[in-house]
């Protein structure tokens, strides 16, 4: 019997006046949608500077509290330079982790901790997107009327990987910079 994939929900403020790269990722864990599991908090700082960290907290599922899992460094409001994943801190450019391979490229490549290669594609639809290995093998999408990431769960040990460059994706795709 083949593993249902995993299920991630975006939940962002309501406020009009909330930056939107400060946001919570739920797991919907059961059957009924209110079953769910706060996973991720991603914290913006607000310096008042066109610059800013956003960082991301993983639930720890031992002890339940949340645990920094890294940070993305905005050169302004709407440009991310840097992403640092992880209590070793790699830091990824990312340009790397939204990598062309041409000008009229309809994905973005990225590689995981350990250089294997994946890449985002925007679905049919032209709203929604998918992530493949570099078998072209499905292993995540985004559907982005629902804000919902599903990931497959033999990619679940790329998913700190996985919600970053989805959500930066998402982000560029929303300010019309695929």
């Amino acid at each position: 019997m083949a593993e249902t994939d995993m299920v991630f929900r975006f939940v962002y403020s309501t406020d009009a006046s909330a930056d939107m790269r400060s946001f919570r990722v739920y797991q919907v864990i059961g059957p009924a949608a209110y079953e769910e599991l706060e996973l991720y908090k991603f914290l913006h700082s607000m310096t008042g500077s066109s610059s800013g960290i956003t960082t991301y907290h993983r639930k720890n599922m031992n002890s339940l509290s949340f645990e920094t899992a890294g940070q993305i460094k905005w050169s302004s409001n709407t440009n991310a330079t840097a992403v640092y994943f992880g209590m070793d801190s790699e830091e990824v450019s990312v340009k790397d982790l939204r990598k062309v391979k041409n000008a009229t490229s309809h994905s973005r490549r990225f590689k995981s901790g350990t250089g294997a290669g994946y890449k985002w594609k925007i679905a049919e639809n032209r709203t929604d997107l998918y992530c493949v290995d570099s078998q072209d093998k499905y292993i995540a999408s985004w559907s982005n009327q629902e804000r919902i990431l599903r990931v497959t769960p033999r990619a679940s040990a790329l998913l700190d990987r996985l919600v970053v460059t989805c959500f930066l994706n998402v982000w560029c795709k929303g300010l019309g910079r695929w």
